[in-house]
């Protein structure tokens, strides 16, 4: 990492915390298609208190077309990143094809868990770094400053995470942990995350996060993920609004980039 980045990455939002408790809200799969309902997303959790979101923007959802070619759209990200969101690389393409032989394993996890958008489960170095390396600089070029790299349902193998460290992203995280790419530091915190594709799951996934919820209570940092579909749901959004709205009061919202960036300096590094 250059003198110049370790300069600029600094704790914006963090650094005036009133607590030491952090609540991350991120929202995932932000693209040109998906803009009018993440736009309301943003709307809706800043009148909860929610003003600072990491963004994760996919260069080429599904090969619908290059983002950063969308002036709009970068338009828009530019003046929500000048605002205090953060934004941060998401995949590349977010779909991944079928391998000619899976194990049931891996058919499990990239077809059944994730509906084929598992992009860098099992995807090799050179590749991963020339996806990566290929958003960084579409992103910056565009005006923006991405510091962190998310895989796509958080699939993410070992040769992808060396791969977002030389290509010098700040960090990466997982369903369970932050993950510090520049000192190796790696941070238990899982998300909460829906999955709403059907009727059983949306119901679960109340359940599930109802009790996960209270077993995280303690946690130094909270991490809820959504995603736009969930909008759509007013039973999925009510319990979302929910937690955000009991959070708020006792932790401060911030964005991955910043909560890195203050564990750094906690640490004195």
């Amino acid at each position: 990492m250059t003198s110049a980045v370790a300069t600029q990455f600094l704790p914006v939002v963090a650094a005036a915390s009133a607590t030491n408790d952090f609540l991350i809200v991120s929202i995932h799969d932000v693209a040109p298609y998906t803009q009018p309902i993440v736009g309301k997303i943003i709307s809706a959790l800043a009148q909860k208190g929610i003003h600072h979101c990491s963004l994760l923007v996919v260069p080429n959802y599904h090969h619908r077309g290059a983002s950063m070619q969308d002036r709009q759209f970068v338009s828009w990200l530019r003046d929500l990143e000048t605002g205090g969101h953060e934004i941060v690389i998401h995949g590349y393409y977010h779909q991944r094809s079928h391998a000619a032989r899976e194990t049931v394993r891996e058919k499990f996890v990239t077809q059944f868990y994730t509906q084929g958008e598992g992009e860098f489960y099992d995807l090799g170095y050179d590749e991963s770094l020339r996806r990566i390396k290929t958003a960084r600089d579409e992103f910056q070029a565009a005006g923006l400053k991405p510091r962190g790299f998310v895989a796509p349902a958080w699939l993410l193998s070992s040769e992808g995470e060396r791969a977002a460290r030389d290509a010098e992203m700040e960090y990466t995280t997982r369903l369970r942990n932050v993950s510090d790419l520049r000192t190796g530091d790696i941070f238990p915190a899982r998300s909460l995350v829906y999955s709403v594709r059907n009727a059983w799951r949306r119901a679960t996934s109340l359940v599930w996060n109802t009790t996960l919820s209270h077993a995280l209570k303690s946690k130094p940092l909270m991490r809820l993920s959504i995603h736009p579909p969930d909008y759509s749901y007013p039973v999925i959004w009510r319990q979302i609004v929910d937690f955000v709205s009991a959070m708020v009061p006792v932790r401060t919202p911030t964005t991955y980039q910043d909560w890195v960036a203050e564990q750094r300096r906690e640490r004195g590094l």
